[in-house]
């Protein structure tokens, strides 16, 4: 039954759609009795019908309605409001942790005295499993099926517990492995842009438990990345607490030129959105511009939302949305709900369209050229006529190093691996098209991809090989060695699988700066392999030409990529199709019927999954061998009521960290090293290291993560400064030894633990491991300078004390080593936004004592914090309504 509030205001209305009437709520209504919305920005139309809807007097008033009203007097609020999205969208890397979480909350639940039924989503989710394909096999036709049985043998376990969540929880459904990335899908199928229920219509609405579940901003739906265990709740009908954000717009005029693609228009924009500076706002998109960008253009957009920092990067409702969803075979009774709903909501963009925002950008399509971003962040735009002169900037003299058993050498620069592939670019049917079109050019030209490249095609769902084939350009793509290695997540997460190891052992042996082109939207140190220091963002066709050029250090201008058959020297220039060519081939190739046909039995799966045994009942029966699902111990010994929070004493700083430290370095993705903590733990249960699979894999084993975090082996801790890696100095013992073991140390002696940390803290993906592997090493607060929205909130969920910096302070100024004392004052009498004191006694003696902001910013959240955490809160407030 569709959940509404009280409608105080009488703004439940009719609509009419063909022959059937509608319920919705009317913002116009609203309006006349709130105040004038015509210019109101059309994200947040979006969450004022969400609040509208949900009236109920306690956790959305009418002073919430008014004060979202009233944001457009000073363009910015500090009101906190209740937000609740129609659905939940995950994928299985953060998917299997929240159903661990959920199943071991049922058994807590009966220990409570609760009825463990009560634990069950009341939101519709959907858990796309998409993060577990590697890429092992590749340029080979064999290549797909290699990989598919590897993955089916790796994730056996984690897939029976999946197939179990699917029939043991209500409201979860399950997009087996092999159909795609969750982001696509969700584009292509999944996603309404007007959502119905029970006759009400409303704009659909999400959150995610990936980072770029904004991808759908695209399609006009309002949805954004949260922490796994921020969505569990939401799963549970907890409400996202949210401050009414600061919108920026972002105008876009003219069109792009000839030889740009949506790729480099949306590193143009990661570059000038992340030098504004908008964590933690919205982004809107509008100007006539937009009339110009295909759907396509603005997910490859929406999706890199995170990479600029914004909460979502949206477009509103217009012709090119209805076009997108009768292309992709929605149901035409859907497609005209939509245009009906959003013209009567006022939520349908007309041209000349200007709302009123915060601040805004502009941008004219005409002046994108050609980029590429790296070597180490998305925002670090180069112009692709500098990108051979910025690496030279990497390398102060290049080295070399044969290769044993080949005739050539490996140097600095080198290109080691080019992957088409992640949610970014493989929606986008442009630039595939247009990878499929450099390549044919290429072999007529007799040119070759350089043998120390690994090459593979992942593409975002299985339309991009019905329309590659039907185009015949994907023989074109396999002759180069960009075969198809599967359907998901691959080198973009640090699927990327081994290099050979000839190449590998070359690169170890030099040292040698190698480089990795990818067209996703994460090159973050240490993520796309081990082995490669060097990793660029590149649209797909690019990806393709530095295969063929084999090094970052040619200059795609100036120098050749080879020599055709004559002799004569190919440029990029001769083999770079026009837009008019790849617009052809896509007018051609692409039909709604290849969507309708994939998505027809989107649920059924392969052969393979429907083969795997799975338990069945309420209860799961947790197996004590396993490596891949463990219960996890959040819930040992919890008590039925709150505990007061005690200030924190006698601590000591775990890891002393700068700027920019992502959760890839808290919670790595990719391979786990056999001289780690997790590798050391994996070979005590007699698993063979080439049965490790990847951490990401291993998200349901809290023994693993644990000891994965801070392990990243590119992360740097200022306490030991000449020393790369997950380590640490034991205080007071001066001992090195990995994070994690001076963690257990630390606990052996009860002493709690705080980390510090430089300016944005926590950015990139919504890793809930992230913090919940923060918390199981007894760290009680993290202190830094600034934070990325999605981990600080993240913290707060798991019982972390979030603490800030004030403006001109830092751990640099403070002098700090990490050999100090530190106590943490004022922890118990803790309000949002207010001040705390950290006592720090250092080595000679000496106290100063500086005051913090507590970044726990809502009274939600305070309250989560009290309970221990979102999931506590939630657990007590559902077993007290027996």
């Amino acid at each position: 039954m569709t959940r509404t509030g009280h409608d105080s205001l009488k703004t439940r209305k009719q609509l009419l759609v063909g022959d059937t009437i509608y319920e919705y709520f009317s913002l116009k209504v609203a309006a006349d009795k709130l105040g004038d919305i015509s210019k109101f920005p059309f994200t947040l139309k979006v969450l004022l019908e969400n609040l509208l809807r949900h009236e109920d007097g306690s956790s959305v008033t009418l002073e919430d309605l008014q004060a979202l009203v009233n944001w457009q007097k000073t363009r910015c609020s500090e009101r906190e409001i209740a937000y609740r999205p129609a659905r939940v969208l995950m994928q299985d890397f953060t998917g299997v942790p929240a159903v661990v979480d959920l199943s071991a909350m049922r058994e807590a639940m009966g220990a409570l005295g609760g009825d463990p039924e009560q634990i069950n989503p009341l939101t519709p989710v959907d858990l796309v499993i998409d993060h577990s394909v590697m890429v092992d096999e590749f340029g080979n036709s064999n290549a797909f099926q290699t990989n598919v049985e590897r993955e089916f043998e790796r994730n056996a376990e984690r897939y029976a517990f999946l197939k179990w969540g699917q029939q043991g929880f209500r409201n979860f459904r399950v997009v087996p492995p092999g159909t795609g990335i969750c982001h696509q899908v969700n584009l292509e199928y999944l996603g309404q842009t007007v959502w119905e229920e029970d006759g009400v219509v409303f704009p659909d609405t999400l959150v995610g438990t990936d980072s770029h579940t904004t991808m759908i901003n695209g399609l006009s739906i309002l949805g954004w990345g949260v922490g796994g265990i921020e969505a569990e709740a939401a799963m549970l009908g907890q409400p996202v607490s949210m401050m009414i954000p600061e919108v920026i717009g972002f105008k876009l005029t003219g069109s792009l030129p000839e030889g740009s693609t949506a790729t480099d228009l949306v590193l143009t924009i990661t570059k000038m959105l992340r030098t504004k500076g908008v964590v933690g706002k919205f982004v809107e998109f509008y100007g006539d511009g937009l009339d110009n960008l295909p759907l396509a253009d603005r997910a490859t957009i929406g999706n890199m939302s995170p990479e600029f920092g914004s909460t979502c990067a949206f477009f509103p409702i217009d012709n090119e949305t209805l076009r997108y969803l009768s292309f992709t075979g929605r149901d035409p009774a859907r497609i005209e709900l939509v245009e009906a709903y959003a013209k009567a909501q006022g939520l349908w963009r007309e041209a000349g369209s200007e709302p009123v925002f915060t601040d805004t950008l502009e941008l004219s399509l005409d002046t994108v050229v050609p980029s590429i971003a790296g070597p180490k962040r998305p925002q670090d735009k180069i112009p692709l006529s500098l990108a051979a002169s910025a690496f030279d900037l990497e390398v102060f003299e290049p080295r070399k190093q044969p290769v044993i058993g080949q005739s050539y050498q490996l140097s600095d620069g080198d290109v080691v691996i080019a992957a088409i592939t992640s949610c970014t670019n493989t929606s986008n049917p442009s630039v595939m098209i247009g990878a499929g079109l450099l390549a044919r050019k290429a072999l007529k030209k007799g040119l070759k991809v350089k043998s120390w490249v690994k090459t593979s095609l992942a593409p975002g769902s299985k339309v991009v090989t019905d329309y590659l084939q039907n185009a015949g350009l994907q023989g074109d793509l396999d002759a180069l060695g960009f075969n198809l290695v599967g359907y998901g997540c691959t080198t973009c997460i640090g699927n990327s699988g081994p290099l050979p190891e000839p190449i590998a052992q070359a690169v170890t042996a030099a040292d040698l700066n190698v480089c990795g082109v990818l067209s996703g939207n994460r090159n973050f140190e240490g993520r796309i392999n081990p082995h490669v220091k060097s990793n660029y963002l590149a649209s797909p066709p690019l990806v393709v030409a530095y295969a063929l050029a084999g090094s970052m250090r040619v200059d795609l201008y100036q120098d050749p990529l080879g020599v055709d058959l004559d002799g004569n020297e190919v440029y990029l220039k001769d083999i770079w199709p026009t837009a008019m060519e790849i617009e052809e081939v896509v007018a051609k190739s692409l039909t709604p019927e290849m969507f309708q046909r994939r998505y027809s039995n989107v649920f059924e799966g392969t052969t393979e999954w429907r083969d795997i045994e799975s338990a069945s009942g309420r209860l799961y029966q947790w197996d004590k061998h396993s490596t891949y699902v463990k219960q996890p111990p959040f819930f040992a010994s919890m008590s039925p009521h709150v505990r007061d929070v005690p200030d924190i004493q006698n601590a000591r700083c775990l890891a002393l960290f700068g700027d920019s430290v992502t959760t890839d370095h808290i919670s790595p993705a990719g391979s786990i090293r056999n001289d780690s903590p997790a590798g050391s733990y994996l070979i005590s249960k007699g698993v063979a290291p080439d049965a490790f699979n990847s951490y990401g894999s291993r998200r349901g084993n809290h023994e693993v993560m644990m000891r994965g975090t801070f392990a990243n082996i590119r992360i740097r801790n200022e306490m030991l400064p000449q020393v790369e890696g997950g380590y640490t100095s034991h205080i007071p013992s001066g001992r090195q030894m990995s994070i994690y073991d001076a963690a257990m140390a630390y606990q052996q002696q009860e002493t709690p633990l705080v980390i510090f940390a430089g300016k944005e803290y926590g950015t990139g993906s919504s890793r809930d491991w992230a913090a919940k592997g923060t918390r199981l090493l007894g760290v009680r607060a993290v202190i830094a300078e600034s934070f990325e929205r999605i981990h600080r909130s993240n913290l707060v969920g798991m019982g972390v004390l979030p603490l800030q910096f004030q403006q001109g302070q830092s751990r640099l100024s403070l002098n700090l080593c990490g050999k100090e004392t530190f106590h943490v004052r004022g922890v118990s009498k803790i309000q949002p936004r207010t001040t705390v004191k950290l006592h720090i006694q250092r080595l000679d003696g000496s106290n100063e004592e500086v005051s913090l902001v507590c970044r726990i910013d809502t009274e939600e959240e305070l309250a989560y914090y009290h309970h221990g955490g979102i999931l506590h809160y939630v657990l007590r407030e559902q077993a007290s309504k027996n």
